[in-house]
């Protein structure tokens, strides 16, 4: 599914309505529908709504909706409240409006100072229908003010689309005590980029899609570099094995990770690799971890670092498919020196995590060694290590784009909604994973599986959307069982099957 900035949704309209054809005030017609569908269908309210209306598209919506709420007898007692600058409102929301006072006889009244806000009862429903995506600016007046009064009131709020304040994209510097706090948020066709980020979650509620049916060439004419990383994205990336297949089919994996007092790290992303079709691994590890590797992860083969604590060198890394380094690594000098022998020996896309990155944030130009088409994971933390601080997620987003471009790498920018960020500047925000997943050794199980992908032949982009679907959707799978706040890292591994299952269920579909 493609995410859409806001400046192109209006192109999309504006194509459905010339393919279809259909009217802007049809296609309105049909938005508010799917939206008062919600609403008697599938929640339970009944009792007085209070519809807030601002004077563009978005305030259109809301009147057709406050019409069609009103025209079901007994449910839902209707006042339509109305935003007015003093310019008045015309073509399709005055349309709406006029269709409001004759078929249901519903007076609107006039919102234009403080003195004009209702009193809103915390049992009442509130539609908020203010402003759109099409918001360019942060409000102030009295729009910000109407909106402390709606989220002062503690009323049920939907917001129709998007949060009123709320922009599609860039939040930065927007003061959200100036943002609708909605309950829920019913958009239309595609989340906006701005739902897909940490610091909105406060205003978002819980968000929901609904079809308007937006033409389908439409969709596919206007361009983006924003999708979601769903099922029906990922499962056609599945290789497919041959019945006649042997593990030398499925690529021989290095697993560089552990040191005194971290082995726990490589045991994770070990058996994650192997849980993840991998054909043969090879763990390199201190001298201490051999016993450790042997217990713990017995289908992988050892090799033993001639340093009893750290990683200080690795031979004949030729001989293998894929290269991942890492968990649990340490960062000592003697580490550091290894690294940067690795990277400028490895002719092909590896896999960095963890310690791998602390170390290339101490010694950036470090960097520009790397294969092309290397995948990195970083959380936040690490990536602002890299690329220095962000003050909120979108600035991070956009360093990450700007960061993979510069370097030729597939950024893993890890949280929720975590983004694979591609070379060309393409971004896939992923769709599984859960807050549980918010534990030690997480990360450790994702290296393991990119790493797996990577050697079964994978191409790096690829390896990386996958990876990261099939770790959120195992994590999803040990929610349910253990819960969010129970679950740890093994429970990801131990569900892998079940994410590879799922998907080639989907793919057969």
């Amino acid at each position: 599914m493609k995410i859409f900035e806001t400046s192109k949704i209006s192109q999309v309209d504006a194509l459905t309505m010339q393919l279809e054809p259909i009217s802007h005030i049809d296609l309105m017609e049909r938005a508010a529908g799917v939206f008062a569908n919600y609403i008697i269908n599938e929640t339970v309210f009944a009792g007085h709504v209070f519809v807030f209306c601002g004077p563009g598209n978005n305030g259109g919506d809301g009147l057709a909706i406050a019409r069609l709420l009103a025209q079901v007898s007994g449910r839902f007692s209707v006042q339509v409240f109305l935003l007015d600058f003093g310019k008045g409102i015309s073509g399709a929301p005055a349309h709406n409006l006029l269709r409001l006072n004759n078929e249901c006889g519903i007076e609107h009244v006039l919102v234009n100072n403080v003195e004009s806000f209702p009193v809103i009862s915390s049992k009442a429903m509130v539609i908020d229908a203010l402003f759109g995506s099409g918001l360019s600016r942060p409000l102030s007046g009295i729009a910000a003010a109407l909106i402390n009064h709606i989220n002062r009131s503690g009323a049920l709020v939907y917001s129709v689309d998007i949060p009123s304040g709320l922009m599609g994209e860039n939040n930065d510097g927007v003061d959200y005590n100036t943002i609708i706090k909605a309950a829920v948020t019913v958009t239309f066709q595609f989340p906006k980029l701005s739902f897909l980020l940490s610091e909105n979650e406060q205003v978002l509620g819980t968000w929901l899609v609904r079809d308007i049916g937006l033409h389908p060439k439409a969709i596919l004419q206007v361009p983006s570099s924003y999708f979601l990383n769903n099922s029906s994205s990922v499962a056609p990336l599945l290789l497919k094995r041959s019945r006649f297949a042997h593990k030398g089919n499925f690529g021989h994996a290095l697993l560089i990770a552990g040191a005194y007092g971290k082995m726990g790290a490589a045991v994770l992303a070990g058996q994650s690799c192997l849980r993840s079709g991998v054909g043969l691994l090879t763990v390199h590890v201190p001298h201490l971890g051999y016993p450790i590797i042997q217990t713990s992860v017995p289908e992988a083969m050892t090799s033993i670092d001639e340093s009893d604590l750290m990683f200080t060198s690795v031979e004949n890394i030729e001989t293998y498919n894929a290269v991942g380094v890492g968990p649990g690594m340490g960062t000592k000098v003697n580490t550091q020196r290894a690294l940067k022998n690795l990277i400028e020996s490895v002719q092909k896309p590896m896999l960095l995590d963890a310690d791998a990155l602390n170390v290339l944030s101490m010694n950036s130009s470090w960097l520009e060694l790397l294969p092309a088409q290397s995948i990195i994971t970083p959380h936040p933390k690490e990536f602002d290590r890299l690329c220095g601080s962000s003050d909120t997620s979108y600035q991070r987003l956009k360093k990450a784009i700007a960061f993979a471009k510069k370097y030729e790498l597939i950024v893993v920018l890890k949280g929720a909604n975590t983004q694979i960020i591609e070379p060309d500047g393409v971004v896939w925000f992923n769709t599984t994973g859960n807050s549980g997943m918010a534990t030690a050794g997480s990360g450790d199980t994702l290296s393991g599986i990119l790493l797996a992908l990577l050697a079964q032949g994978y191409a790096p982009a690829h390896a990386a959307r996958l990876g990261v679907y099939l770790h959120g959707l195992a994590g999803d799978y040990a929610a349910r069982e253990f819960s969010a706040e129970a679950l740890i890292a093994s429970d990801i591994i131990n569900n892998i099957g079940n994410a590879f299952k799922e998907l080639h269920q989907n793919l057969s579909l």
